[in-house]
């Protein structure tokens, strides 16, 4: 007979409620905790699980984190893609970048220590790392579709240095508490920054 443990009791589970617990489990932990202290068996016991089969289905702690940072991105794409959806086709782009900017401010918000641990010099896996700047580069992408501003130079370093001026608004918002009267002077900050960058909004 054996004796009694603390650990949870294991659940049986299809594959994909599996992998669905341990995603849970991981978002969890690392909303509020940085990557480099959590560990796999903290993950595992949390989602009722071993951490053999974390590796199963992640293959390392690394993937597991870097699906959960694209999964959250995703996310967020997909809010911004509904709330623009609502507007109507004639809204200039300065309201569309607006309605973009007032669901990253939700995102941010939402778990502003996870958010913010990257730009605070947090230690992320390459995996996690290439997530970051591959959708970094799609939404520059988007930025230009909407604007379409000239192939000047300038343009190109408007648009990649907005996104960073946001980075550092916006790090400065959540180091503020993330207070809600000061989410229009943040996003007018920002609509400033990246018009003043381009010199013209374009359209």
């Amino acid at each position: 007979m054996t004796a009694p443990t603390a650990r949870s009791p294991r659940l049986r589970l299809d594959v994909e409620e599996r992998r669905e617990a341990i995603l849970d489990a991981a978002r969890s932990l690392y909303a509020t905790t940085a990557y480099a202290a959590v560990s796999v068996g903290q993950i595992a016991e949390r989602a009722g699980s071993s951490t053999a089969l974390v590796f199963h289905y992640f293959g390392s702690k690394a993937n597991l984190y870097a699906t959960v940072v694209e999964g959250a991105i995703t996310d967020l794409v997909e809010a911004q893609r509904e709330a623009d959806a609502q507007l109507s086709p004639g809204v200039p782009a300065r309201d569309r970048v607006r309605t973009s900017l007032l669901v990253y401010l939700d995102h941010v918000a939402s778990h502003p220590d996870s958010w913010a641990t990257p730009l605070r010099g947090g230690e992320e896996p390459r995996e996690a790392l290439e997530v970051r700047h591959r959708a970094r580069s799609a939404y520059v992408d988007r930025l230009r579709q909407l604007l379409q501003p000239a192939t000047w130079a300038r343009h190109e370093f408007a648009l990649w240095g907005y996104f960073g001026f946001l980075d550092q608004a916006c790090l400065h918002w959540v180091d503020s508490g993330c207070p809600d009267d000061e989410r229009h002077s943040l996003i007018e900050a920002a609509l400033g920054a990246l018009e003043g960058a381009l010199g013209d909004w374009g359209r």
